[in-house]
């Protein structure tokens, strides 16, 4: 396989690796295959290869065919892989861009007669495929704050990354800033965050969206891994900022002061975290 060096950056990643019992035959045996090669495309061919198809006019928005690709790892010795599922990922991609983009700006960059064949063949899928759903999120120049709520600080990784079948990791070992943790560590830290909050405010954005986050883990094996991946954002930051962010760290602290009672700990740790994340989308602004 032959990749470029250039890097495209400024997307982090949530993702579920499950363990090869959790896929049917003959998916499992495809994944089994899979995981023996000696050479494994990472994150940044995944995202090349889904740009490719916003090149030609008019775009190409959604891949004709799913992709037969996963990023691979071990958990307690047990293989895992996370299916890239770019086909899927880019239908959900599309069907959020009306919320994101205003519509002159979203006309031009995609086209309605683009948008409405796009979601037609998507409904078709739908109806062949009612159960689907991706193993990977993403988000565009920042992490959400509600996906550090499933790691413990002592669950972070940063450094050169091994690159290779990890998948995660950029190509050459490149800077890493990742999580991983068990699902039952992921879903049990996600019920208490949540209970955290639904007691202590009123109402809060954060409820809402781990809410969301924890219907989806619910779809997966008991036994798979959570990854928070923080992507080509690690090239938008520099190693200082990086060395320094303890993110879910912070995330916890904040937690835990609104569990004691200390509402302005709270509000200063949630602070601090949003001044971090918005600095970095700013960033995404001015570019």
């Amino acid at each position: 396989m032959v990749t470029t060096p250039v890097v495209v950056p400024y997307a982090s990643y949530l993702r579920v690796y499950e363990p090869l019992a959790a896929f049917p035959e003959p998916e499992r045996s495809h994944w089994a295959r899979y995981a023996r090669r000696e050479h494994l495309p990472g994150a940044q061919d995944e995202l090349r290869r889904s740009l490719a198809g916003l090149v030609p006019v008019p775009p190409v928005v959604v891949p004709v065919r799913e992709s037969a690709d996963a990023f691979v790892a071990e958990a307690d010795g047990v293989l895992c892989v996370c299916p890239w599922r770019t086909r899927l990922r880019g239908w959900l991609a599309l069907g959020r861009l009306g919320g994101e983009l205003p519509p002159p700006v979203l006309d031009t960059a995609v086209p309605p007669v683009v948008r409405r064949e796009a979601a037609a063949d998507y409904e078709r899928w739908r109806e062949r495929n009612p159960d689907a759903r991706p193993w990977i999120r993403s988000a565009a120049w920042h992490v959400p704050i509600r996906w550090f709520v499933l790691f413990a600080d002592e669950e972070r990784e940063y450094g050169k990354g091994e690159g290779g079948g990890l998948g995660s990791a950029p190509e050459g070992g490149g800077l890493v800033l990742r999580y991983r943790t068990p699902m039952v560590q992921a879903r049990r830290r996600l019920a208490r965050g949540l209970r955290v909050l639904r007691e202590e405010l009123e109402d809060s954005p954060l409820v809402d969206g781990l809410v969301d986050v924890g219907r989806w883990l619910e779809e997966f094996h008991p036994r798979s891994l959570v990854e928070l991946d923080y992507g080509g954002l690690v090239y938008t930051l520099s190693e200082e900022e990086l060395a320094a962010d303890h993110s879910a760290a912070d995330t916890a602290e904040g937690l835990a002061a609104l569990r004691e009672g200390d509402a302005a700990r709270a509000g200063a740790v949630y602070e601090r975290l949003s001044d971090r994340w918005r600095a970095v989308r700013q960033r995404g602004l001015a570019s």
